[in-house]
């Protein structure tokens, strides 16, 4: 019985992780898009972005569109 209430207690850590994960990921998602839009409208260009941060110039343009 107590490894029972051991498993649950893992499955529930498991699950609060993830949430936990998916959370941090779609706020630093934000972030990074909201970091070049600005970035672009403050002169810098989509090239320039991209080799700043090691991508190519056509994925930057697609975060800031949010594709």
């Amino acid at each position: 019985m107590p490894e029972n209430n051991v498993r649950k207690a893992a499955a529930k850590a498991v699950k609060a992780a993830q949430r936990q994960f998916e959370h941090d990921s779609k706020a630093a998602r934000e972030a990074r898009r909201e970091a070049f839009a600005k970035a672009q409208k403050d002169g810098l260009s989509l090239r320039e972005i991209g080799e700043l941060v090691g991508l190519d110039h056509s994925r930057v343009g697609q975060i800031i569109r949010g594709d």
